[in-house]
């Protein structure tokens, strides 16, 4: 019991340096004009692979520590809440439907993306002052969340075709 629970705590600590990482360094071109990360991928890894509690604390610092480190830090309030809900709110929904584990991947990632555009207009436009200005960030985000969605779903293939699942947790 205690061994599980130091591996669960040490892969919320690895998930949340993925999730950092990924978000400030791995950028791509987006046609949204800008660059779309791929944080938000290990975002919904967490919450796959280590469950809602954890898989939400990973989110949430590791997606918080990218806005702090690079800049941001009036959106890591923000980003603390909206990236641990995601996870959270994934990992709920793949632990229900478990009959169906593909499924369950691109339902609780388009769930968990909706939930990111929504937050992030939400907390520009009332907590930031941005008023309906905001809504310009509408675009890119869903950019954003569709590539977060499939690379997800394709790198959760390969880690449960390794069964590598199975045994980190």
């Amino acid at each position: 019991m205690h061994d599980q629970k130091t591996r669960k705590i040490v892969l919320s600590a690895l998930l949340a340096a993925l999730c950092c990482v990924a978000t400030m360094v791995i950028q791509i071109p987006s046609p949204a004009n800008g660059f779309v990360n791929l944080g938000d991928c290990f975002v919904l890894l967490s919450g796959w692979l280590l469950g809602p509690w954890y898989g939400a604390a990973a989110a949430g610092i590791g997606s918080m520590l990218a806005d702090v480190l690079s800049g941001y830090a009036h959106y890591a309030p923000g980003t603390l809440v909206i990236k641990a809900v995601m996870a959270l709110v994934a990992a709920l929904m793949f632990r229900k439907m478990t009959q169906h584990k593909t499924t369950a991947m691109v339902a609780s990632a388009f769930v968990a993306e909706v939930i990111m555009v929504g937050g992030y207009f939400l907390y520009a436009m009332a907590l930031l002052g941005k008023g309906l200005g905001a809504a310009a960030s509408i675009p890119g985000n869903l950019v954003q969340g569709a590539v977060a969605m499939v690379v997800s779903v394709l790198l959760m293939g390969i880690i449960r075709k390794t069964e590598l699942d199975k045994k980190l947790i």
